[in-house]
């Protein structure tokens, strides 16, 4: 079964004769069949009906037409005249228009070098791949047009007529048909690598963007072609252009692209809604950062990005509802901001329905209350909602170290039924990385199933970028622990990296005082998230290093990430487990190295020792057994 983009489900066909093609394509085509129905080609943005492309044969792109014979007056090389709606009108001859985006797709992709034939071959400067195009006449059959004398303006070779595409029709033959439309047939052979070339040019809004600190957001489409192409891989491509109206849940592991689909999905959302769109997360620091990159994308005016504690607040503000008392704590005085809030709406002063749609990340860490509160301020228009989660991150746990999500959706009037998603595959990490996190928390990362209303815990997979192994440093002294922090800060900013690029992440707020001091006397630029004005202004004009706590850090990504004093870890009076998933979550916020340093041994130094020779040893032996091999 071919793979459509959307899924097919979801695409919004303009005729029968499209849905009815749609059909037999994802049916009689194998699973390594690539179809996009009604998509943007390319920076000129032409939008042809289908484009489908398998690695042995090439690309072919495809005109639908569900005229009858009756509808064509006439018909040339360049136009055609046609009754429709009771009026005669002029359109382009169709099996121009095919060629036309055709063309525009080889001309595309021939200005990548990596995607011509090479030089000394017999077609050498030529696009790697066949190409062809054709036309779709849904509602006529061949014996009909051989009747005609349209064959004069219509090549029969590349016409699929409506006796060819029955649901009976033998997938071999249809199959067949298809290809009989490429002029120019030559042995092909497409390596993944090369596909992805070839999506990253037609469908620029699947480039990730490599930039520290953008989630894989918004690539530049102008920028330089980069050595190293990253796009979205086929299941994000095919998730992000098919969350249509209604529920949507997406269970992801760390890593694995969710905040690049929730910012995706947002960039749609606010060119099609009237209303605002509301994005809600837990975290200050996220939220920050998140608010700041969709805004230099020109979001800010449609897309409003709080933590959810902020936004009731915001709430509570505008609708004049009475604020909790002072005197209280601040945890006290959280959970009363809530409970106002939901008082407000119960009672009419804050109104319902004031989004177009509403995105929550992080909602393992929501609670039951929060769900219902969030999915009464979706307009029932549009009725759109998508919640991201990793229960395995889930670090501000319940009684009895339960995360807030043990309970159904539905309970809570998310309507998932039907609508959830897995992402498993790890992009952010090396194997080394997450091998190491993953050896380290393994009962945590326990793949747990659940129902599809449910909550699994959905353990990672590599998606196999080999790295540096984690580090694990033992210091005598403060003072040889902050050098050793500074050294490698020093080392890897005269190597290129960024200070944006490097995070120091901590358990404690003495050792986070004892960083900023350390750096500040090093003269190194910081940024750090110790307040909540700083955790949601992390990312300042200033290239600087962040100092984030374990908990600030969820939801963000640096090229290298210091974790000090682990010795100090489990902290006394805390829970174990909960420990680990902080660890966990620090952990994994290292794209490419991980540096970790410790005065005094600690179960945990002591855990992470054993995973980090463990791991070492499997890799190892992999790597024997591929050389052998």
């Amino acid at each position: 079964m071919a793979q459509f983009f959307p899924t097919r489900t979801t695409c919004r066909f303009d005729t029968p004769g499209e849905r009815r093609l749609a059909e037999r394509l994802e049916k009689k085509l194998e699973d390594d069949y690539l179809c996009w129905f009604n998509i943007p080609v390319g920076p000129k943005a032409l939008q042809p009906d289908f484009v489908v492309m398998h690695p042995l044969r090439g690309v072919l792109v495809l005109e639908v037409k569900d005229w009858k014979l009756d509808t064509i007056q006439s018909m040339d090389r360049g136009q055609a005249k046609i009754f429709a709606d009771g009026l005669l009108k002029t359109q382009k001859n169709p099996m121009m228009q095919a060629r036309a985006y055709a063309m525009e797709v080889v001309i595309m992709l021939q200005r990548d070098p990596a995607l011509k034939q090479p030089a000394g071959s017999p077609r050498a400067g030529n696009l790697i791949m066949p190409f062809g195009w054709g036309v779709v006449l849904t509602a006529i059959t061949r014996k009909q047009f051989e009747g005609t004398d349209l064959a004069e303006v219509l090549n029969p070779q590349q016409v699929l007529f409506q006796d060819e595409m029955t649901e009976t029709v033998d997938a071999e033959v249809f199959q067949q048909r298809l290809w009989d439309m490429f002029h120019h047939v030559f042995p092909c052979q497409l390596s993944l690598p090369q596909i992805d070339r070839v999506r990253y040019h037609l469908y620029p809004e699947i480039r990730v963007n490599a930039l520290p600190g953008q989630f894989g957001l918004f690539s530049d489409a102008d920028a330089p072609l980069p050595s190293l192409i990253k796009v979205m891989d086929l299941q994000q491509e095919q998730l992000a252009r098919s969350l249509g109206e209604g529920h949507r849940v997406i269970h992801g592991a760390a890593g694995s692209g969710k905040t690049m689909i929730l910012g995706y999905r947002c960039a749609h959302l606010a060119q099609v809604s009237s209303k605002p769109v509301l994005v809600l997360c837990y975290n200050k620091s996220l939220a920050g950062r998140l608010q700041q990159v969709l805004a230099e994308r020109g979001l800010s005016e449609k897309v409003v990005v709080r933590n959810f504690h902020a936004w009731c607040s915001d709430m509570l503000t505008a609708f004049n509802v009475d604020r909790p008392d002072h005197k209280l704590s601040i945890n006290a005085k959280m959970a009363q901001m809530v409970e106002n809030t939901i008082d407000g709406v119960d009672r009419g002063q804050i109104p319902r329905a004031q989004y177009a749609a509403v995105l929550i990340d992080e909602g393992h860490d929501f609670q039951p209350e929060w769900f219902k509160l969030v999915v009464q301020m979706i307009d029932p228009e549009s009725n759109s909602l998508l919640v991201l989660y990793d229960d395995a991150q889930s670090i501000y746990r319940g009684k009895g170290g339960k995360s807030s999500l043990h309970f159904s959706f539905a309970s809570v009037g998310v309507q998932a039924q039907g609508r959830t998603t897995i992402l498993r595959l790890n992009y952010r990490n090396t194997v080394e990385v997450l091998s190491v996190a993953r050896a380290f928390a393994m009962e945590l990362l326990t793949a747990r199933d659940a129902a599809e209303d449910g909550v699994p815990i959905v353990a990672p997979q590599s998606a196999g970028r080999r790295g540096a192994f984690p580090e694990l440093l033992r210091c005598e002294s403060d003072w040889q622990e902050h050098n050793c922090i500074v050294e490698r800060i020093r080392d890897e900013h005269g190597q290129g990296r960024a200070l944006n690029d490097m995070a120091v992440i901590y358990r404690s707020t003495a050792q986070a005082q004892r960083i900023e001091r350390a750096l500040s006397e090093a003269g190194i630029a910081f940024a750090s998230g110790q307040s909540a004005k700083g955790r949601g202004a992390l990312y300042g004009s200033e290239d600087a290093v962040k100092i984030v706590s374990m908990h600030s850090s969820k939801g963000l990504e640096f090229g290298l990430v210091l974790i000090p004093n682990l010795g100090e870890m489990p902290k006394k009076g805390e829970d174990e487990a909960d420990e680990a998933r902080l660890l966990y979550v620090a952990m994994t916020r290292a794209i490419d190295r991980l540096v970790m340093t410790y005065r005094e041994p600690s179960s945990f130094t002591r855990r992470i020792q054993d995973s980090i020779g463990s791991v070492r040893q499997h890799l190892d032996e992999m790597d024997s057994q591929k050389a052998v091999g």
